[in-house]
């Protein structure tokens, strides 16, 4: 009966008792170490290269995947953060403000997980509410005031499906949103960066281009929401997941995405550093790309792009 394969956890288990074993032995295990860290990052070249859309899925919502305040501070300079949607209150499930990046200003909108539980409870996991969709569009409207390109970065479930937000207008408040940033006379550029989640996600996802991480997702529906319609049954997540087509290479083909920013190996979370380069060197290209636009040419291309979207087939 063959070995059974070492798996990438079990080796990064022993990479990091040699490591500890370094520490009080000095360098005696440093070839061991060398050794294992090329063997650990072969394999995850191996198995990320050809993940199916479930894992993908675990990844994307990594508990240790970077959210938007880290991007805030590894990616942008001068974050000034804006409160309030000047009706009801201050949704901390989305924050924005206005920042700079590679010393040019710009508006800054994005979904705000949490890194731990009291994080997530107060930021409600990220699922903005009413308040927290008037409060992106009011950012917006003043981005467009300033004449100041928008960039929003979309991580969310989805939109705060608890009856206060209902009550306060849930669907009005996305559905105009769509409404408005179609017609918002700056360039938005949007970044899916983790989950972005049905309605939740297109409430700040309407932009000139889409730009997503390779381990990231981006459906109408999540694929245990779609298992428990389709099948009744939430155990069909992953068959729903393949179906969905969520993941950033199918995305892409469809039309939807516009340019798939590759993740270092094994997801962002093992690399913040390298991530944030990445995001960082694509947003100053697409602003560049953007920057001689005309207010018309930014509209008829906006238009025209989500024009071009879906495909009847005879």
């Amino acid at each position: 009966m063959p070995k059974k394969e070492t798996s990438v956890s079990e080796m990064e288990k022993m990479l990091e008792k040699l490591r500890n074993m370094t520490e009080a032995q000095d360098e005696e295990f440093s070839d061991q170490i060398s050794k294992l860290e090329k063997m650990i990052d072969s394999r995850k070249e191996i198995e990320f290269s050809n993940l199916t859309p479930w894992e993908t899925v675990q990844i994307a919502r990594h508990h240790q995947r970077p959210v938007f305040a880290d991007y805030i501070t590894l990616v942008f300079t001068d974050f000034i953060e804006l409160h309030g949607d000047r009706r009801f209150a201050d949704d901390r499930g989305l924050i924005g403000g206005f920042a700079r990046i590679d010393g040019a200003p710009v508006m800054l909108i994005g979904h705000n997980k949490g890194k731990n539980v009291s994080e997530n409870v107060e930021r409600n996991f990220g699922m903005a509410k009413p308040e927290g969709y008037r409060k992106a569009l009011r950012l917006m409207k003043l981005a467009e005031k300033y004449n100041v390109p928008i960039i929003s970065f979309i991580d969310t479930p989805g939109a705060f499906p608890g009856l206060e937000a209902e009550e306060r207008g849930q669907a009005e408040a996305i559905a105009r949103n769509l409404v408005e940033m179609a017609q918002i006379k700056v360039p938005i550029i949007c970044v899916v960066s983790g989950e972005g989640g049905s309605g939740g996600a297109l409430g700040i996802g309407v932009g000139d281009s889409i730009l997503m991480l390779s381990h990231s997702i981006y459906s109408v529906i999540s694929p245990e929401g779609c298992a428990s319609i389709i099948w009744r049954d939430g155990a069909m997540a992953e068959k729903a997941a393949e179906a969905l087509k969520i993941t950033a290479g199918p995305l892409k083909e469809l039309g939807i995405v516009d340019e798939i920013i590759e993740e270092p190996t094994g997801g962002a979370h093992n690399d913040y550093a390298a991530i944030s380069r990445s995001v960082q060197k694509i947003l100053i290209k697409y602003l560049k790309k953007y920057k001689g636009y005309s207010e018309s040419k930014i509209i008829k291309q906006r238009f025209e792009k989500y024009s071009k979207i879906g495909v009847f087939n005879k």
